[in-house]
């Protein structure tokens, strides 16, 4: 019974579609700007303010992956959509996971969001970590991302820039019940992989709601060397449903529920001996299970009035289970770990024209965490079973609330965003053992100011001052046993807050043919929080603990262009990031953990008629040897660097009918046996993949 119910989704899809194909029905016509396409810059961004306006008009730097371009991707995570787009470098410790590094930063200092709320909680680390993956990437409408601290609308978190999740809005026109819905499966040779998505859509003017079920089954990857990597195969199933109303007039509610569930993740890099070692870490290391829980209320108000012209209310509530099953090479002792975080946040955001010239954004947030943690431990060889200290202190407590105003004026050629937010945290850890209890409240005022300047219809000078704050959370303070890399960490209680000032100045230009931009930026950070080594050893592993120790300056630059030709329908692109970092401490000067090399895309994409589309397109990164003290004992790195790599890759697409629709992609064209820049295992080998879509 093995993958029967993504079989029976493939032979769906394919037994509809052969009808459809039959009734030769027209094609439709293609996306005039790819829905999104990061380089296309006439697209609509809500973001960066909050409100929609074109990603050229805003002063921030900005990226964007619509819908059109989500669903020829197929990403297996979110964060896969990401790849080789302006700005986003995407790191992969072990399968079903991913995470984007945004000028440098990465984890807890980049702000992630699924519609609006915070996916971000108090035990997000400030490194990769496995949680955005419990994201449902099939689910999606658009990715967005903010490069840069987005302090005044955002806080907390928001160091590197934001990362937004968004599903789609709910719209019928007309007063009888109309329905759209859709199957989808997706076969990997690479990995053996099968997706399979299932969505219905009803709904009438006024009101509607979807229904969506995926189902991943990946068994183990070959990577471009011909090996088969073990532990690299994991199953993950998704439920989302959404539901909105028109309650009176200029008054919506909606009701979103999201739920995705990994059973059992290995965690490859533990599993598997890593670079400077002759045996694995762990005999037993499997994520068991790994769970989102998701439900959010939302008011919308537009209905103007002498306070606001238009409003939104959320309430929501997310629960992530992160229980974990692992015993350590040569030992024993069977850890089982009961992790878990419930954050439940209630926010407001409301928007006021004031004149002709200014458009004022306002609002405030509070969110709570709440962490229950255990582990016990079972001897395999006498059976004795004993309870240990959890790896996070268990009834730890995170609140924090913060109030925001900013301006937009426009006057002339000039838009200037500027704006202000309060930010206040209240931080209890209880005492944990010997170790004293924690109580923290961290406080701090934040802004940023961003200037486009109107060279012309299609080209604007911008540039962005931003000052970003990020208290502690309870990993930061509190985390405690051990971790990848022969490490053993130590919580610290006298953490204190973390501070950046970046400044990034640039072009943006886009006409119906040319589109794209040019940035540069650099970072400045003090008391950042950073992973020490101490020196001592604790049952023969390296002891670290986070510490306030590190000065960083980060700088680097960011382009993209896309040239597109009317006749033929051809498309060209590139892209290329490049980022810089160094790390003070008292200790000296050394590179920055983690950072990525050059990387980027190149590709061109000719839509051969409304019906068939080709693309042909490289991915590319640099040789990395610039590397940190920790990166040099890291299993995940190689200490001599990472080389440099690209890959050939190739899609078409057919349009066969209204309703079916084929593609199909084939990546690593040459078989290259690499690996991305600080990622746990290595990446597929040659890979088809075929995409098949059926709408009714």
């Amino acid at each position: 019974m093995r993958d029967a119910m993504l079989k029976a989704t493939v032979f769906t899809v394919l037994a509809l579609a052969v009808g459809d194909v039959l009734a030769a029905e027209a094609g439709a016509p293609g996306d005039r700007c790819r829905d999104g396409d990061a380089v296309c810059l006439d697209t609509v961004q809500v973001t960066a303010t909050k409100r929609p306006e074109s990603t050229l008009d805003v002063p921030a730097a900005t990226t964007t992956i619509g819908g059109a371009r989500l669903r020829e991707i197929a990403p297996q995570t979110p964060m896969d959509a990401l790849h080789g787009e302006v700005g986003t470098f995407v790191q992969q410790t072990t399968p079903g996971q991913g995470v984007v590094i945004v000028r440098g930063l990465k984890g807890s200092e980049v702000l992630h969001l699924v519609d609006g709320f915070r996916l971000n909680n108090s035990i997000f680390r400030n490194a990769p970590n496995q949680y955005i993956a419990l994201v449902d990437g099939q689910s999606l409408e658009r990715i967005e991302v903010v490069r840069g601290p987005s302090s005044t609308l955002y806080g907390g978190d928001a160091m590197g820039g934001v990362v937004q999740m968004l599903t789609p809005e709910l719209n019928f026109d007309g007063e009888g019940w109309q329905w759209d819905g859709r199957l989808r499966a997706i076969a990997a040779s690479a990995d053996d992989s099968l997706v399979g998505r299932a969505e219905v859509k009803g709904g009438h003017e006024g009101m509607a709601f979807s229904l969506g079920l995926t189902s991943q089954e990946v068994n183990d990857l070959r990577s471009g060397d011909g090996k088969t990597r073990p532990f690299t195969g994991f199953t993950q199933r998704s439920a989302d449903f959404k539901w909105q109303a028109d309650i009176a007039p200029g008054h919506e509610l909606m009701l979103s529920l999201q739920y995705s569930e990994q059973p059992r993740t290995p965690r490859y890099d533990a599993l598997v001996p890593g670079f400077g070692q002759t045996a694995p870490e762990s005999a037993v290391f499997f994520f068991e299970p790994q769970q989102r829980q998701f439900a959010q209320l939302r008011w919308r108000i537009d209905k103007p009035n002498a306070l606001f012209d238009n409003a939104e209310l959320h309430l929501g509530r997310q629960r992530v289970v992160d229980d974990r099953r692992l015993r350590d090479t040569g030992s024993p002792n069977l850890d089982r770990e009961r992790n878990r975080d419930t954050t439940t946040g209630v926010s407001g955001q409301f928007g006021k024209d004031i004149g002709s010239a200014h458009h004022l954004s306002y609002g405030f947030e509070y969110y709570r965490d709440d962490v229950d943690s255990s582990k016990t431990r079972v001897n395999i060889d006498t059976g004795a079973f004993s309870v240990r200290a959890p790896r996070f202190p268990d009834g730890s407590r995170m609140d924090g609330w913060a109030i925001y105003a900013g301006d937009d004026w426009r006057h002339g050629r000039f838009d200037l965003n500027y704006g202000a937010r309060y930010s206040r945290f209240d931080i209890s850890i209880p005492p944990l053992g010997t170790t004293p209890g924690v109580s923290l409240t961290p406080d701090d005022f934040t802004g940023n100011v961003g200037l486009a300047f109107e060279l012309s219809d299609d080209v604007r000078l911008v540039a962005n001052l931003g000052r970003g704050f990020r208290a502690p959370n309870i990993f930061d303070l509190g985390v405690f046993g051990p971790r990848p890399g022969n490490r053993y960490s130590t919580p610290n209680p006298d953490l204190s807050p973390e501070y950046v000032t970046s400044i990034d100045a640039g072009v943006k230009f886009g006409t119906e043919t040319f589109s794209g931009e040019l940035i540069a930026f650099r970072s400045q950070y003090r008391d950042k929080i950073t992973s020490v080594l101490t020196g001592n050893l604790i049952d023969g592993a390296l002891e670290v603990q986070n510490r306030n120790v590190a000065r960083q300056e980060l700088w680097g630059i960011e382009a993209g262009a896309r040239y597109r030709m009317p006749s033929p329908d051809l498309e060209l692109y590139a892209t290329a990031t490049y980022t810089r970092g160094d790390e003070d401490t008292d200790t000296g000067t050394m590179p920055a953990d983690r950072i990525p090399p050059l990387f980027g895309k190149l590709g061109a994409r000719w839509q051969v008629r409304d019906t068939l589309g080709l693309e042909a397109y490289a991915f590319y990164a640099s040789g990395q040897d610039s590397l940190s003290d920790r990166d040099l004992v890291d299993p995940r790195i190689n200490p001599d660097g990472t080389a440099g790599w690209a890959t050939l890759n190739a899609r078409v697409s057919w349009r066969v009918t209204r309703a079916f629709e084929l593609s199909l992609r084939a990546e690593n064209l040459a078989d290259r046996h690499y690996r991305e820049h600080g990622s746990g295992l290595d990446e597929p080998g040659r890979n088809v993949i075929v995409t098949v879509d059926y709408r009714f």
